[in-house]
C-alpha cells in the first residue's frame, strides 16, 4: 500500500519528509480547494527534498469546467512538470451536468505520458460515480483520488469499497478527505483501497493550514502496522 501526503506548501512538504513521507501531493492555496504551485516550489520539492511528486495542475479554484485560455495554461504547466522531474500528474475534468469530460481527460494523459495521471476529487462532484469509474478508466488515468462522493473517506467508505471492487485493479483507488491517524486502519480495513491520501494538517497560529511532521510519523506507523 502506498501513502500520499497532500501538501500546500514548501514548508509541509519538508514537514511531511520529516515525518518520513516519501510522496506527496504537491499545490497551494488549499481553502480553494488546492491549485498549481509555483515553479520554484515545483523544484525545490523534486530536486532539494528528493521527494515523489505528484503534481496539482488547476489553475483556479470553483468548478472543474475550463475555458481554452486555462487549458492552455495547465497544458504548459504539465510540460513543466515534465521537464521538472515530478512522479505524476493530478488533473480533473467535468462537463456542466457533472459528467467526466472523457475528451479533455484523454487529452491530458496522452499530454502527460509517460507520466501517470491521477484524477483529482472532481470525481466526487460527478453524478454517477460507477460509471464515471469505467469512464476514466477508459481514458488512461492511473488512479482515482476519491472520498466516495461524501465530505470525507469515512462518510464515503461504502461507495469507496463498490469502487475499489469494480476497479478489480484496472485503476488504483486513492482514498482521501478527512483521513487522520486515528481512523486510517479503519478505512483501510472497510474499503480495501490499495492507497491512502492525507494532509495531516494543523493549523498554525496565523490560520494557514499545514502538515505536521509528527502527524505523518503517525499515520504512516498505524497504516504500516494495519498491513
Amino acid at each position: 500500500m502506498e501513502i500520499e501526503i497532500c501538501c500546500g506548501s514548501i514548508q509541509s512538504a519538508a514537514n511531511a519528509k520529516a515525518g518520513g513521507a516519501v510522496r506527496i501531493e504537491l499545490c497551494q492555496g488549499l481553502v480553494e480547494g488546492g491549485t498549481t504551485p509555483s515553479p520554484a516550489t515545483i523544484n525545490y520539492a523534486v530536486k532539494e527534498l528528493g521527494l515523489k511528486v505528484f503534481v496539482l495542475v488547476r489553475p483556479r479554484g470553483g468548478d472543474f469546467c475550463y475555458n481554452e485560455l486555462e487549458i492552455k495554461t495547465m497544458e504548459q504547466d504539465v510540460e513543466f512538470c515534465k521537464q521538472a522531474g515530478v512522479a505524476g500528474i493530478v488533473v480533473g475534468f467535468l462537463h456542466p451536468d457533472g459528467s467526466i469530460d472523457t475528451e479533455l481527460t484523454r487529452r491530458f494523459v496522452k499530454l502527460a505520458a509517460p507520466l501517470p495521471v491521477t484524477f483529482h476529487r472532481a470525481f466526487d462532484r460527478c453524478t454517477d460515480p460507477l460509471r464515471a469509474l469505467e469512464e476514466v478508466i477508459d481514458c488512461g488515468c492511473a488512479r482515482i483520488l476519491t472520498s466516495g462522493c461524501k465530505p470525507t473517506a469515512m462518510e464515503g467508505a461504502d461507495v469507496l469499497q463498490r469502487l475499489v471492487q469494480q476497479a478489480n485493479g484496472r485503476i488504483k483507488i486513492l482514498a482521501g478527505s478527512g483521513v487522520t491517524p486515528e481512523n486510517a486502519a479503519e478505512l483501510r480495513q472497510k474499503t480495501g483501497a490499495p492507497e491512502i491520501h492525507g494532509s495531516c494538517k494543523i493549523t498554525r497560529p496565523d490560520g494557514a493550514l499545514e502538515t505536521d511532521a509528527e502527524q505523518v510519523k503517525k499515520l504512516l506507523e498505524v497504516l504500516a502496522n494495519a498491513e
